[in-house]
């Protein structure tokens, strides 16, 4: 086993394969949500007669869509005490989007892998991928793999209607040994956000009953017609409780989108380099007539916020412990949501496009005030 990872380590060390440049077919063409879909994707058509039940049902998304489903691996690099490479293997599910060899995952099953392979369907063979783009806010990644035939794909569904209640299927290889898995369920709940270990937040998912273990995320979670209508992301503990989590899949379009076209997710901005959540004490402090706000302190020069005429702190105070600059303006809403901390104007700035004028609500002082910013892209720099 020893020399089996002193010969992988080496592999490894000499340089990973999918850095190479991408060709981007979707570049300036349209994505495969957007073609016609009817006589390619998987599944085709789903029995309707009036005999067919719920069991003939799974059985059927399954035969159709369980070819278009693969499983991940990986592995990685650590080192030890005396800075030897010790190389660590990982799993992960995913799902072919077109039969050119795009598979969506998410990202945590590739980051940091010096090597990544794909097994298709219940195929055996593996093949080398290459990582198209992967976004670590939004917890998704596309990858590449060239099979050297046209490849089975599933078909991308809408997430607007989904329901709590109705019935969902979810394919995945849990604990990266059993490939290709059926697990069904239904939609516990809506609207769930999740907070990773780093503190990054993951909103409006879609809570399942599903089982989903470790190995299950990035496949995919399917209704009853067998469109994907969630990415299989996370649960709550180390081994199924009852309780999983699913990237709707509509989000993940939007991200997709932009790994296919750029290789990277084109976020607006705001340009408030510094701010401080408002609490009751401090707007009493500051003589503030809200309780609840964002109370910038810092706007980057030129950004959005800057050009919208938003104000940083114009006097030094003692707050606390800290001395930060006070009397900027206050953001109590953004796009009509309420306003209370960083982490809701970024989840307003996840919703919306470079190019989109946004209103703001703010206080200057007491006086209540409307703003309309236009959001750009976040500079390549930042």
């Amino acid at each position: 086993m020893r020399l089996r990872h002193f010969v992988l380590a080496a592999v490894l060390l000499a340089g990973a394969y999918y850095v190479s440049p991408v060709r981007r077919p979707y570049s300036a063409g349209r994505l495969p949500w957007e073609k016609d879909q009817a006589s390619a994707a998987i599944p085709v058509t789903l029995a309707q007669s009036a005999g067919s039940n719920d069991e003939q049902n799974n059985i059927q998304i399954y035969k159709q869509a369980s070819p278009a489903v693969v499983n991940i691996t990986t592995v990685t690099l650590s080192y030890d005490f005396f800075m030897n490479a010790v190389p660590a293997e990982g799993a992960g599910s995913g799902f072919l989007i077109d039969d050119l060899g795009h598979v969506i995952t998410n990202n945590h099953v590739i980051s940091g892998a010096r090597q990544v392979q794909v097994a298709v369907g219940n195929d055996k063979q593996r093949y080398r991928a290459t990582i198209v783009g992967a976004d670590p806010r939004s917890d998704l990644a596309v990858l590449k793999i060239d099979a050297g035939r046209k490849l089975p794909f599933l078909k991308l569904g809408d997430s607007t209607g989904i329901q709590v209640g109705q019935k969902v299927l979810a394919i995945g290889n849990p604990f990266g040994q059993f490939q290709n898995t059926l697990t069904t369920g239904v939609v516990s709940s809506l609207g769930r956000t999740l907070r990773d270990r780093s503190g990054s937040e993951l909103d409006d998912v879609i809570q399942t009953d599903a089982a989903i273990n470790p190995g299950n995320s990035g496949g995919p979670l399917l209704n009853s017609r067998g469109e994907v209508i969630g990415i299989n992301t996370a649960i709550i503990g180390q081994t199924y409780l009852g309780i999983g989590f699913a990237i709707p899949i509509n989000r993940a379009k939007e991200i997709v989108g932009d790994l296919l076209r750029e290789g990277r997710v084109v976020r607006p901005w705001l340009g408030v380099r510094q701010s401080w959540p408002l609490t009751a004490e401090l707007a009493e402090a500051l003589q503030l007539p809200v309780e609840e706000g964002l109370l910038i302190l810092e706007v980057v020069s030129s950004s959005p916020a800057d050009v919208a005429g938003l104000r940083g702190g114009q006097r030094m105070a003692i707050i606390g412990n800290y001395q930060v600059p006070v009397g900027g303006d206050v953001i109590v809403a953004f796009a009509g949501q309420p306003v209370r901390d960083l982490s809701d104007v970024r989840r307003v700035l996840d919703r919306h496009k470079p190019g989109e004028t946004v209103k703001m609500s703010i206080y200057r002082g007491r006086q209540k005030m409307d703003v309309s910013v236009r959001l750009e892209p976040v500079p390549v720099s930042r």
